[in-house]
């Protein structure tokens, strides 16, 4: 019987945390951080550790974790959110590369605070490794491939389907991309070892406590008011539910399958030896990892949005999507076709209109937030949480001089355009996929994609 939802496998796995106290009522602090996910916490850990003195209070409305920092694939890779072509138009190709590096620089950075603050978060570095098993997917994956190396600090491979196939053996592969700037990670395991860090720092954190409204000087709650000097907001995939924040970003689901322990002989036949994360070429992409306990996490889209930007509150996934990852893990891995689905949950991710992350602070306001990672917030968060640090201190640092620092997106439509709007996109997503299968060349449903994120 598939376990569903209670909020994810990986927080089932390690124990739901007891609760910490929530806000007993109004507050002074120096910096309120609302969001105990990776980014308000990798906030929190290096301002406390930087400036001793700080007062923070970081605000949860649930528990620490319990977004998608504890929901995720564990992909701690170094993806730039949106791409790099973005910054090399808008800053120029010097500070697009700064950005790649810098997200190549952060896997390393979490990595080494990990193994700092004793976090054992069962992180294994074993690259990223991207399949193709159809000509259409095998030709993006070509051209991608062309694209990443024409960069530096890419380091990417290309492989053929022998190669691909000695990394994971992934039925139909006709080849494949890696790189060694990713890292597989247990998500909770993360957040959890995090949270107990900043604590040891000396940073409180307020559980069950709702920030309803984010204002100059204020953080406002359902238990009471925290006044601070800079308020950071740090709240991703739940940021709508805020007062005024409600078409900032769209709240994308998206749900993971995970097996029960599989045996030796289907590891014989699957390889993955090196821990690498899995993810392929289609449209409607997927993303897997083999856990450290040999499992295969495996996750994709599902379904993607809720009208209203409405979320779920218990991680619980439809069936229909569970069927579908099943079926699809199964296409992939014949060998553990017999395996038991021993979970399944879904979370929300932080979409902005342009599909860019962005980390900011004003310095006449106070006011901060960084998010819209659109899945790659693994690594990203470190870098916002080290750069929320630099713009709070008001250092002029690399860091601060970034791209992506104030970078801000239009808002998304009102309701019912943007429901209509991630229907068509996911339906010409799934529609182009099954064309694919079946052998037939597709129009690509991106460059659609592309217009309707930039509004023409």
């Amino acid at each position: 019987m598939t376990e569903n939802g209670g909020v994810s496998f990986w927080l089932q796995q390690v124990g739901i945390p007891a609760p910490r106290p929530a806000l007993p009522g109004d507050l002074h602090a120096d910096v309120a951080i609302v969001g105990a996910g990776y980014t308000g916490l990798w906030a929190a850990y290096y301002l406390k550790r930087d400036q001793p003195d700080l007062r923070i209070a970081v605000l949860e409305r649930r528990f620490a974790g319990y977004g998608a920092s504890g929901r995720n694939g564990g992909w701690l890779t170094n993806s730039v959110t949106g791409g790099r072509e973005q910054y090399a138009k808008s800053h120029g190709r010097d500070a697009a590369i700064a950005q790649q590096v810098a997200l190549n620089e952060s896997v390393d950075e979490v990595i080494r605070v990990a193994a700092a603050e004793g976090i054992d978060a069962d992180i294994c570095k074993g690259g990223e490794l991207t399949i193709a098993n159809t000509p259409a997917q095998f030709a993006r994956l070509r051209a991608f491939a062309a694209s990443e190396q024409a960069w530096p600090a890419t380091d990417l491979e290309l492989l053929d389907a022998a190669q691909a196939s000695a990394r994971v053996n992934v039925a139909g592969t006709l080849g494949g991309v890696w790189h060694p700037h990713c890292a597989r990670v247990h998500p909770a395991k993360l957040v959890l070892g995090l949270a107990r860090a900043v604590e040891r720092l000396g940073v409180t954190i307020y559980e069950n406590t709702t920030v309803t409204e984010i204002r100059e000087g204020e953080a406002r709650t359902d238990h009471g008011t925290v006044h601070a000097a800079h308020v950071l907001r740090a709240t991703e995939g739940f940021t709508p539910d805020l007062q005024g924040e409600h078409r900032t970003w769209l709240p994308m689901n998206s749900s993971l399958i995970v097996t029960e322990p599989l045996a030796a002989s289907v590891w014989q036949q699957t390889g993955w030896e090196d821990r690498e994360t899995l993810g392929d070429m289609a449209h409607v992409y997927m993303y897997a990892q083999r856990t450290a306990d040999d499992r295969i996490a495996f996750g994709g889209r599902g379904v993607p949005y809720r009208y209203g930007s409405h979320v779920d509150q218990d991680g619980r996934t439809q069936q229909r999507t569970i069927e579908s990852l099943t079926a699809l893990l199964t296409r992939f891995f014949p060998a553990a076709a017999d395996a038991a689905i021993d979970h399944a949950w879904s979370g929300v991710l932080g979409v902005p209109r342009d599909w860019a992350a962005t980390v900011g602070h004003d310095r006449a306001t106070g006011l901060g937030w960084a998010g819209g990672y659109v899945g790659t917030g693994v690594t990203t968060t470190n870098l916002a949480g080290r750069t929320l640090r630099d713009l709070v201190l008001g250092r002029d640092t690399e860091l601060t001089r970034l791209p992506w620092v104030g970078h801000r997106a239009r808002k998304w439509e009102v309701e019912p355009l943007r429901w209509l709007a991630v229907q068509a996109i996911y339906g010409a997503y799934h529609a182009a996929d099954r064309a694919e299968l079946r052998g037939r060349a597709t129009t690509s449903p991106i460059a659609h994609v592309a217009d309707l994120v930039a509004g023409r």
